[in-house]
């Protein structure tokens, strides 16, 4: 007797029985392990670089100096990925490519390039002035941005908009600027050792104020531009694929403008780089900081608007989406659960909270035409992770909801607006109460699947 899969199967895949065996570079183990060894690789060599040219102490200096704003700009690159927080994986892999790999990129290819146009031109302070404004750009902002394209090309559903964007490049930034201040604070030391200078006169310490104080946020100011180029092709329509190869070498080509006037901005005279800090730099990094708030805004405005429909089929209760579309009921969702149950409940809801996050988002992008051919998939596995999470979830959430507003919240919620959406009802009915392991109602056995649509058919797939 032939019986269908549980979960529909993508055209793509293999039947069963005929699961075709991967080739040893497409395993993960390997891919995994050849990419930390290069990673591994490149640090070794960037750091016996940057030890060569500021010595033993000048690096140690540098090391300790650098430090200083790096957990700020992770923190708060941490902060804008909190609605929906990616993998650490992606930030440890972006972090480790800008420090080690994008700046042996860098070091290497900007001397050769120096060199080589030093030697046609005979003219070295020219081929530094062109170097400086012209090739650092252009090399810098390539090698970050490869980056951003691997996350972007191997961890695709990692990566669905503007935020996600953002943050791989600004990460990925802080680190290769990470490595540079070594190299810059390292050789600044090195100069005051040898003309035996201290305290505030110091090369150190003005280096340190324009690179650390001033304008720590300069490279990931650069490099996000390049990271809302992807994030705008990752939220675009399949089918537009000129638009989705366009906007981030778009993002990219600003990235290398930007970054190409802060270097050359001492060119425009002795006030050159305090003008296009303030009337440039300055401003650009607001416009960015206010575009970062709004998304963060919208997303959460987003998750209220989107998730009623899973409430009114048995998915969610009523207060869960308006306590998830805000980050102080996720906050005292979390808490209540740790305190009543212990840090494993707490942990649960932190991931359910993530799960039903992914789940808004994907129905955003189903209802604009925008989600891939494995909607119907990725749904139902999202719906199955919360569903495994809510005994904990539930009562927290429905507290967080009920602290954070004096209003009585409407009951039922209704799925308005959205016709010919064939979403599955729960899988599980109501029984008769039980303990179960955080005191909470246990459900009925569940029921399977209700059989709609195609197996592979997207309701929202344009």
């Amino acid at each position: 007797m032939a019986t269908s899969p549980p979960y529909p199967i993508p055209p793509e895949a293999p039947a069963p029985g005929e699961i075709r065996r991967a080739h040893w570079w497409q395993r993960r183990a390997i891919r995994v392990a050849g990419l930390v060894t290069l990673l591994a690789l490149s640090g070794l060599v960037i750091l016996a670089l940057v030890r060569e040219q500021t010595g033993t102490e000048g690096f140690l200096v540098g090391l300790g100096l650098a430090t200083v704003p790096v957990p700020l700009l992770v923190a708060a690159f941490r902060w804008l990925d909190r609605v929906a927080p990616g993998p650490w994986r992606n930030l440890l892999f972006s972090f480790a490519w800008g420090a080690c790999a994008a700046a042996l990129i860098a070091i290497v290819a900007n001397s050769f390039a120096i060199r080589w146009i030093a030697t046609a031109t005979a003219d070295p302070t020219s081929a530094d002035t062109l170097g400086a404004t012209v090739i650092a750009p252009i090399v810098e902002e390539s090698a970050k941005a490869a980056s951003v394209l691997l996350v972007f090309l191997f961890r695709r559903r990692d990566f669905t908009g503007i935020v996600d964007g953002m943050v791989i490049a600004g990460v990925t930034a802080t680190g290769f600027a990470f490595t540079e201040n070594i190299l810059y604070l390292g050789n600044a030391f090195v100069t005051d050792q040898l003309s035996r200078e201290s305290g505030l006169a110091s090369v150190t310490a003005a280096t340190f104020f324009v690179r650390v104080v001033m304008s720590p946020f300069a490279h990931p100011l650069f490099t996000v531009l390049t990271g809302i180029g992807f994030g705008l092709a990752a939220f675009s329509a399949e089918r537009l694929r000129l638009r989705r190869v366009l906007l981030p070498i778009a993002g990219l080509l600003l990235a290398m403008g930007m970054h190409a006037l802060w270097n050359g901005s001492a060119v425009f005279g002795q006030y050159g780089f305090f003008a296009v800090y303030a009337l440039f730099m300055l401003p650009a990094f607001g416009l960015l900081t206010w575009l970062a708030i709004w998304l963060r805004q919208r997303d959460l405005r987003m998750i209220r608007a989107e998730l009623p429909v899973y409430g009114a089929a048995g998915w969610l209760t009523p207060p869960e989406p308006y306590a998830l579309g805000s980050m102080r009921a996720r906050a005292l969702a979390r808490d209540y659960a740790s305190y009543t149950w212990g840090k494993a409940a707490g942990r649960a809801v932190m991931e359910y909270e993530t799960y039903a996050t992914s789940l808004a988002l994907l129905r955003h992008r189903g209802r604009r035409g925008r989600a891939g051919a494995d909607f119907v998939v990725r749904e139902r596995e999202l719906l199955e992770k919360l569903w495994e999470r809510r005994e904990p979830a539930r009562p927290a959430l429905g507290y967080a909801a009920r602290a954070i507003t004096p209003v009585r919240l409407p009951m039922p919620y209704a799925p308005h607006g959205h016709p010919h959406t064939p979403y599955p009802h729960a899988p599980y009915a109501p029984a008769a109460h039980a303990p179960t392991p955080y005191g909470q109602p246990q459900y009925g056995q569940p029921q399977p699947y209700p059989a709609y649509g195609h197996p592979v058919h997207n309701p929202y797939r344009s």
